[in-house]
């Protein structure tokens, strides 16, 4: 199998996995840079991330256009993808969501979205908030161009996460398997911090120490990651597409 067919192949199993584990429902979605020219990403086109096959794949440049012809309907949002891609040239893969439990730190000021929990070092120690009102006025809060994705990868910065006002968040990663990581515990790190402010009290988030603990050595294709990897597209019932790194077929999915 080529390269190509093995990043597709992934990419249909992230979007399976993100859907399942309720960080994307009908909206959302999850792209990653070409392997054989960075200048160029792969999304699928606009359908359901639960329903996306190796078939709706879509070969895009980095101002979000089809570099073959395409008649079918793409994301909107596909500018979020390019602008990052542009900006970050250490980024493989990119996630845009609306998980529910991450809106409310958007738009309350008060309390910052930080990591309290050891799954949710990945996020970092800052996460900034993008409000897309304050270069473009009013909009209906979608990015629907470059300018506005390129505004968005700013605000981003070389941070791990960006919080989109109103709206959800965009996230970046060395690999897909690390972008998918960190989407999934994003909203549960945010879940854990909502219930510790209604106990009261001081928060204790992770120091800056325990969070460079837990990523230092991190690779996406260590056992640890690999596991969770492998359960996750189980659980998402898209294991049969699962590669090992060392080129061999994963376990077959009981049942």
């Amino acid at each position: 199998m080529s390269s190509f067919d093995t990043v597709t192949q992934d990419l249909v199993i992230a979007n399976r996995i993100l859907a399942k584990e309720d960080v994307v429902d009908a909206y959302g979605h999850v792209s990653v840079r070409h392997p054989d020219n960075p200048r160029h990403f792969l999304i699928a086109r606009s359908v359901a991330p639960e329903l996306v096959t190796t078939e709706d794949i879509v070969e895009l440049d980095l101002d979000g256009q089809p570099v073959r012809d395409e008649k079918r309907t793409l994301y909107l949002e596909r500018f979020i993808h390019a602008a990052i891609f542009e900006a970050r040239p250490d980024v493989t893969a990119v996630v845009h969501a609306h998980a529910e439990d991450t809106l409310a730190f958007g738009v309350a000021g008060a309390t910052k979205l930080r990591p309290v929990i050891h799954s949710g070092s990945f996020i970092g120690t800052e996460v900034p908030v993008w409000d897309i009102a304050d270069n473009f006025g009013d909009t209906n809060l979608l990015v629907a161009n470059m300018e506005q994705g390129r505004d968005l990868a700013k605000c981003l910065g070389w941070n791990s996460v960006a919080l989109m006002r109103g709206h959800g968040f965009a996230a970046a990663a060395r690999s897909l398997i690390e972008v998918v990581r960190l989407s999934v515990y994003l909203p549960r790190n945010a879940r854990a911090l909502m219930r510790a402010r209604q106990l009261g009290g001081e928060i204790k988030y992770l120091s800056q120490g325990e969070i460079e603990a837990r990523n230092r050595g991190y690779s996406p294709y260590s056992v640890e990651t690999w596991r969770t990897w492998e359960y996750w597209a189980n659980k998402a019932g898209c294991g049969d597409l699962l590669t090992r790194p060392d080129g061999g077929q994963a376990r077959p999915p009981k049942g």
